[in-house]
Formats: structure tokens, C-alpha cells, sequence
């Protein structure tokens, strides 16, 4: 299927209608698309005789100036005073702690006292 307009104005009825593919086959194998009208059934040889109807579009609005800077959302660091990569991030099977400041934390928290742990512990299971 081509990226064009799948409207069309019939030659054949003037009708604002849909075009309609139907395939061919020869065999278990399909050799092109039939290109037909859903308001008459009248059938067009091939692309190029295909009244597609032209795509309007609206009044330009907005310009590029009016576009915002891109926004990197992940920028820089995404370890940043998170406290799961923290070295006092606790996890046990009911609940996850901050063992500096003895109490219960998500792994999304951040924290001003944040202290990242080294590398080779990151990711271990215990």
C-alpha cells in the first residue's frame, strides 16, 4: 500500500468515496491489488488513474520559533542521589530501609545524605 490519501472523488460517480484494494491471486499467489471504488465498484487500471482527492491541510499556526527546545529528560547521570544505588539501601523480603537513617524507603527516593556504593557491590546478590 502507497502513502497516499486512501479518498478519492470517482470519475465515474463524482461520489467522495473510499478507494478499496482487493487482491489478485494466481494460485496461492498474489500477483497485485484490484483498485476499485467503494461508492460504484468502478474499477481503475493502476496507481496513476486513481483520483485521490487532495489532502488539505490547516493554516500554519505555529512556526519553528514557537517550538520549544528540546527537553532531555535523561540527561546527565540517571543515578543521581537515587537510593538504591546508595550504600545504606537495605532490601529484605518484606520491605526496603535506609540503614542511615533507620527507616522504611523506596529504591526511586532521593536523599541529602546520599552515598554511593562501589561499583563491584552493585548488582550483587547476597
Amino acid at each position: 500500500m502507497t502513502g497516499r490519501s486512501v479518498e478519492i472523488i470517482c470519475t465515474a460517480c463524482g461520489a467522495d468515496a473510499l478507494l478499496r484494494r482487493e487482491p489478485i491471486y494466481e494460485g496461492f499467489s498474489k500477483v497485485g491489488d484490484r483498485l476499485l471504488c467503494s461508492a460504484c465498484g468502478c474499477e481503475f487500471e493502476d496507481e496513476e488513474s486513481v483520483p485521490y482527492k487532495e489532502v488539505r491541510t490547516g493554516p500554519a499556526v505555529f512556526s519553528d520559533a514557537d517550538r520549544t527546545e528540546h527537553v532531555d529528560v535523561f540527561a546527565g547521570d540517571e543515578k543521581h542521589r537515587l537510593c538504591r544505588y546508595c550504600k545504606h539501601y537495605v532490601v529484605n523480603p518484606f520491605t526496603q530501609r535506609c540503614g542511615f537513617h533507620n527507616r522504611i524507603v523506596e529504591a526511586t527516593d532521593t536523599c541529602p545524605d546520599f552515598d554511593e556504593q562501589e561499583e563491584e557491590s552493585m548488582g550483587e546478590d547476597s
